[in-house]
């Protein structure tokens, strides 16, 4: 079991496993998280465009207080099938909450807009989650793979003045130390506005100009000449898994601190044109600070973002920050 200081992916947080499950020809895939033995969950969906599964269960004041796996999947409202396979693996594994007669997993998710790239007629299936949980749990070592992966495969960025000045986004991670603490992020980077360093500012990958250079989403928006070709078409959807010990309303507040992160990297974000959630996993091993806790959180997440823009390949027409 490695110390705080050595894990680096959210794969090596004991009790949490990961995986995806990609489809490169058709641009979309899902990408599932997993605590077999239960987390404390909570979720904050601040988009104006939300696709999600059981965030009403993940409310404070509702009784489950478990969560065994968080999807994160492409597809648009299609890609919610996925959850679904999830929960049947869970199940098949005897992995669920007891209610007596059976085990039910309590499988929460959120799903992102990804038609616009390959092929719009397939999108993720309870196929593809159930690989996907099969691969987390039969292969825990293997670190979480970044960039057009999972739910990251269709991903784009900048896309206020439509396509042909968007870029390509993908799955990005972090990981970050206080201590014994550990949170770690993972970040479906899909959104409308630009994506930047929150530690520098540097613009990383967004709206384009007609040289083909960086523009500024939110110079455009102000300036009145922005012209969202399709909406609801984006969303960044994420999660975060910590090894803090953590009540339903603590874990609710850590999901809002850590959604500040999309603010920090995110350019203009929480738009109507976005549908961003973030859920929050904890596994309940260290003591720590509600607010410390969030404040990691809110920079595991933010870099995580940056690196779903630094780890994007070109794809499917959209060129990628490394091509810039």
């Amino acid at each position: 079991m490695p110390s705080s200081a050595q894990i680096a992916s959210v794969t090596q947080i004991p009790g949490v496993f990961a995986a995806h499950a990609t489809n490169g020809a058709a641009g979309t895939g899902c990408t599932v998280i997993i605590c077999p033995s239960g987390a404390t969950g909570g979720v904050d969906v601040r988009g104006g465009a939300p696709a999600t599964r059981e965030t009403d269960l993940l409310r404070p004041e509702e009784t489950v207080d478990v969560l065994h796996s968080v999807v994160l999947s492409g597809g648009s409202a299609f890609g919610l099938a996925a959850a679904c396979g999830v929960a049947d693996e869970l199940e098949r594994r005897g992995i669920g909450l007891d209610v007596g007669v059976a085990r039910v997993p309590i499988v929460s998710g959120a799903c992102l807009f990804d038609l616009a790239c390959g092929d719009p007629s397939v999108r993720p299936t309870a196929d593809d989650g159930r690989a996907a949980c099969a691969r987390a749990l039969d292969d825990p070592d293997a670190p979480l793979a970044r960039g057009n992966v999972g739910a990251g495969t269709g991903c784009t960025v900048g896309k206020l003045a439509g396509p042909e000045r968007a870029m390509k986004g993908g799955l990005g991670e972090d990981v970050e130390r206080a201590g014994e603490l550990v949170c770690g992020a993972v970040s479906a980077v899909n959104a409308c506005g630009d994506v930047r360093d929150p530690d520098t500012g540097e613009a990383i990958a967004g709206m384009r100009d007609a040289t083909g250079g960086l523009a500024r989403t939110l110079d455009v928006l102000l300036g009145g000449s922005a012209s969202m070709p399709l909406e609801r078409t984006n969303t960044t959807i994420s999660c975060v898994v910590t090894n803090a010990r953590l009540t339903k309303a603590q874990a609710t507040k850590v999901a809002q601190m850590a959604a500040d992160a999309y603010a920090h990297a995110i350019s203009p974000t929480h738009t109507t044109n976005d549908g961003d959630t973030v859920f929050v996993m904890a596994t309940g091993a260290v003591e720590a600070p509600v607010d410390v806790v969030g404040s990691l959180a809110t920079r595991a997440l933010g870099r995580a973002i940056a690196d779903g823009a630094r780890q994007a390949a070109t794809a499917y027409g959209y060129p990628a920050a490394s091509d810039l």
